[in-house]
This record gives structure tokens, C-alpha cells and sequence, in this order.
């Protein structure tokens, strides 16, 4: 992407999961921490979002609020647009609910907001670096045509991986792995993040034989998180392995 009024391109990082409720959120939120604490001048950016409440006249999805929290971000229309410029109130495939309103994003009118939210940003602070979250798993459809894989690719983005270790979790994340090969994107790294209060049966060779399969490093393992914060998930992540 090219901006305009001389600033300088950021580099991005795209957060995808394996699949739904991988955890996607959770550990976008805590490496934006993580990246803050570290002097990062980083802009959250969730280009989609399905399932969405009315609040003051505007929809507004829990991620997107999330991220906004973790870069102390004020809540206003206009900076909530700039966060999450599309938003749908049913939780259902993000397509779907567009086609239902007659509001279908594309890759370049994504593009077209971030490009807008990052000129506005400017006048302010220039960030070097935008994380990107997904919807869902790595070619969740935008339309007919593209994907949101296909943002990351007009981008050429760095992806980061969040793999819900769960029973299955091994397929999908090597099948996700493969296609962001495909895409000729770099993968930079991914979390193993447990989803669930139990921790699946043979997690520890699960995580090996990830280890092992998949050709980038594991930046930490992030814990059942019900009581715990952002801030405190973040002490499980080595951005240090995280070659942005």
C-alpha cells in the first residue's frame, strides 16, 4: 500500500487462527500489549467483523472493542470506524451478512480504509506497524471472488498464526500453514493457544510434532485465559522469536 502526504509505508502483521474461536482475539490483544510495552507505535486493524451490538447508533463487535483496549485507543465513532470499518450484527460468515445488507467488502475498499485511517492517524502519530486481525480461519470469503488471504496479499503482509490446541488442531493448522505458503506469504511465527479449560489429551506431542512440521517459531504458549487479562497473557510471548 502506498500513502500519500510523504508517510512512510508501516509493515503489517496479519493475525489468523486455524478456525473459529482458535483464540484470535485473545492473543492479538496480548501481543498488542506485549508490542506497546516494548515502545511499538502499532495501529490495530479489523477490517471485518460479524456479530456485532447497537450501541449509541453504531455497531460494534467485542474484537474490534478488544483491540481498541489494548492500544488505550478512545472509543468514539469515528475512531471505531477507522478500527473496524466493516461491522455486521449477526454472527454468522461475514459474506452472508453482507450480501444480507447489501454492504459487501472488497479487497480494495479495505485497502481504501486503511489507507484513510492511516493519513488520519498521522496527524497525530505515525505507526509503524498495523496488526491486522482476521475473521475466522485464512480464506475466510469477503465476497464471490476474494478472501481476507487476499488483504495479506495486497499487503504482502507477515502472518501470524494462532493455533487453538484442540483434538484436530494438528490438520488444521498444517493445511492453514500450507495455504499461507501457497499465498508466497512469510509466516513469521504462531501461538499455541488452549481454548479450552481442559487442556486436550497429549498436548505436550501435539505441540512437538507441531514444533517440528511447521517451518517457523513458536512465540509462546498462551493458557486457558477466563480470569486472567491481556497484560498478564502477554508475559507468555517472546517477541524476540518475532522477526518483524
Amino acid at each position: 500500500m502506498i500513502v500519500n502526504n510523504g508517510i512512510k509505508r508501516p509493515a503489517y502483521l496479519f493475525v489468523t487462527g486455524t478456525d473459529t474461536d482458535a483464540g484470535k482475539t485473545t492473543c492479538a490483544s496480548a501481543l498488542l500489549h506485549a508490542l506497546r510495552g516494548q515502545g511499538y507505535r502499532v495501529w490495530p486493524f479489523k477490517p471485518v467483523a460479524a456479530g456485532a451490538e447497537l450501541v449509541d447508533g453504531q455497531l460494534r463487535n467485542s474484537d474490534a472493542l478488544n483491540l481498541m483496549n489494548a492500544c488505550a485507543i478512545e472509543l468514539n465513532h469515528e475512531n471505531y470506524s477507522k478500527v473496524n470499518p466493516y461491522c455486521y450484527a449477526p454472527p454468522i460468515a461475514p459474506h452472508i451478512a453482507a450480501s444480507q445488507v447489501k454492504s459487501e467488502p472488497t479487497v480494495s475498499s479495505i485497502i481504501a480504509k486503511l489507507e484513510s485511517a492511516m493519513i488520519a492517524e498521522h496527524e497525530s502519530k505515525q505507526h509503524e506497524l498495523v496488526l491486522i486481525e482476521g475473521a475466522g480461519g485464512w480464506l475466510v470469503p469477503l465476497n464471490e471472488k476474494e478472501s481476507l488471504a487476499d488483504v495479506a496479499k495486497h499487503l504482502q503482509a507477515q502472518v501470524l498464526l494462532v493455533i487453538g490446541m484442540k483434538l484436530g488442531c494438528l490438520n488444521h493448522a498444517l493445511l492453514t500453514v500450507e495455504a499461507i505458503q501457497r499465498s508466497g506469504l512469510k509466516l513469521a511465527g504462531w501461538i499455541a493457544n488452549q481454548p479450552q479449560k481442559v487442556q486436550m489429551a497429549h498436548y505436550q506431542e501435539s505441540l512437538e510434532t507441531l514444533k517440528r512440521m511447521i517451518d517457523a517459531p513458536c512465540i509462546g504458549e498462551v493458557p486457558f485465559h477466563s480470569n486472567l487479562d491481556e497484560t498478564t497473557l502477554a508475559e507468555h510471548l517472546n517477541l524476540a522469536m518475532l522477526h518483524l
